[in-house]
């Protein structure tokens, strides 16, 4: 009865959500007489107001991270939506955040309809009021933002569940600080998700015997999953965007300096924190009465298909075959490429690996079912936030952007902004807050590499913050929800979403990042 009595409230308050949605929204619109717009894509009886913003839409149209044509013909929303439309958004997060604590079984059963009941909540009222636009952005996200992100976290973490490594790893403090250096030098050369990927079921099975691996796990997903892939394009997607926008592909080693100082605070840290509970636990690996089995690596001609994911990245950003128009969503044809390309590098794993490989590997899909779940409410509550702050100095975030003018500034603020949204549009608006600061008038071509010199230290902050900051919650970077969901199926308790953030964010990040701003910023 209880579940029944939580559902019957969760479609009370869905009625009275969507009820009141539909009228704010519809008063958002500055009502004027009407007339007939002329569309790129169609036409329909319109205020003057839209039809102004459809203008703009066009006007402002840019690439996005996919590299389609973003806005051809379309509302530029964010210049009228109020931060009220950011609620569902606040309202998924919470869900994430108290749910797990206050309702755990009927979280676990059914994460899946809280997280479609607040897309409803922002989808249906968005799209009754603003009609085309409003269906423009949302399948926008879908094909150009969400779909690829599933896939490729989909191709990641089937074939890295290939991969296994057999044999005695005991996580003692040196141990466990090796596999964290590793595991932070290889994220930038196959992606922050291929390395956690690839490395958290064998960081978890080496301290299996330990009582104490929350905090590794967290330290994890500092180093590994986030600060790891600020060197290059391919380590985190938005340094990989600024590559789409003429970043050349090496900068990054410019926030070296940076990404070691953050890896050094965080590795003493962690080794002091390791040292003093695997001292106070009194623990010691435990002796194997088996015959002795040396390290080893099964299923290693996965590294092929990783290869090949990584390959299909770059290739993505590297090429130019063109556009294609899917549902009125502009996306480069290279970037369906690359997405057929991951998918069929997943079967071919599947294919190709044995299922006791797998099951010896404890894979599972519930953790990526889990993601793909969660995130498309995150994806699709997300859209208002994101049309406010692409709108700028013109949006209702416009008091933030336009006091964004130091390079401290640009740290902070990307990086607070990235810890909950996508860390990728966040990086393109203050990038472009940055060209449109210092090189009004020049293109995008002739300001870029001004940028990358004159003014090298506001692109190092907005890179580091929009990477650094990722860690700092689990939403912050695709893989750091999917090692919690798989730590949690591995018998390691995680903190809750406010836990993580009050009790290691807030504690070791965020001090972390104040030294980063006195030292560089």
């Amino acid at each position: 009865m209880t579940g029944v009595r939580i559902s019957v409230t969760i479609l009370a308050v869905a009625i009275l959500v969507f009820s009141v949605s539909v009228f704010a929204f519809d008063n958002t619109i500055p009502k004027q007489p009407e007339f007939i717009l002329a569309s790129t894509d169609h036409q329909t009886e319109t205020t003057p107001a839209e039809s102004e913003l459809h203008r703009e839409g066009s006007s402002d149209a840019s690439h996005d991270q996919s590299g389609g044509q973003h806005g051809k013909g379309h509302a530029n929303l964010g210049k009228i939506l109020p931060l009220w439309s950011c609620i569902p958004f606040a309202g998924m997060l919470l869900s994430i955040a108290l749910c797990p604590l206050l309702m755990p079984d009927f979280w676990h059963h059914h994460f899946g309809k809280i997280s479609a009941f607040w897309a409803a909540a922002l989808g249906l009222p968005f799209l009754i009021v603003f009609k085309w636009d409003a269906l423009y952005e949302i399948l926008h996200i879908i094909l150009a933002d969400y779909v690829p992100f599933i896939i490729l976290l989909w191709s990641l973490y089937t074939v890295s569940g290939g991969i296994l490594l057999r044999g005695r790893l005991r996580g003692t403090p040196v141990i466990n600080s090796i596999m964290l250096i590793i595991g932070t030098a290889l994220a930038s050369w196959m992606g922050t998700t291929g390395a956690a990927m690839l490395l958290i079921r064998p960081f978890l099975r080496a301290n299996n015997y330990r009582k104490n691996r929350t905090f590794m796990v967290v330290f994890f997903i500092f180093l590994v999953a986030n600060v790891g892939g600020s060197l290059t394009p391919l380590g985190d997607p938005p340094l990989f965007l600024g590559f789409l926008h003429g970043v050349s592909f090496f900068w990054t080693f410019n926030i070296l300096p940076h990404m070691l100082l953050v890896v050094i605070i965080l590795l003493v840290i962690y080794f002091i924190l390791d040292t003093y509970h695997y001292r106070k636990e009194g623990a010691s690996p435990p002796e194997e009465n088996d015959v002795k089995q040396p390290l080893k690596l099964e299923g290693t001609h996965n590294f092929i298909f990783l290869a090949g994911v990584v390959g299909s990245v770059l290739m993505s950003g590297t090429v130019d075959w063109g556009e294609v128009n899917t549902f009125g969503v502009h996306r480069a044809v290279q970037d369906w490429v690359r997405d057929a390309l991951l998918i069929i590098m997943g079967i071919l794993s599947l294919v190709t690996t044995r299922v006791s490989l797998r099951e010896d590997n404890d894979f599972t899909w519930f953790p990526i079912i889990e993601v793909a779940y969660l995130f498309i409410g995150i994806f699709i509550t997300m859209i208002p936030c994101l049309l406010i702050l692409k709108a700028g100095s013109q949006g209702a975030l416009s008091l933030l952007v336009n006091g964004v003018t130091q390079p401290f500034h640009y740290f902070w603020v990307t990086g607070s902004l990235s810890s909950f949204l996508d860390n990728a549009p966040t990086y393109l608006t203050f990038f472009n807050t940055a060209l449109g600061s210092f090189y009004t008038g020049l293109t995008e071509a002739e300001a870029v590499p001004l940028l990358m010199t004159e003014n090298a230290v506001y692109l190092k902050a907005i890179s580091a913050g929009a990477v650094f900051f990722g860690a700092c919650s689990y939403i912050g970077n695709a893989p750091n929800f999917m090692v919690r969901s798989i730590s949690e199926e591995a018998g390691t308790p995680m903190p809750s979403f406010f836990g993580y953030i009050l009790r290691y964010s807030v504690i070791f990040l965020v001090p972390t990042f104040v030294v980063v701003h006195l030292v560089f910023f």
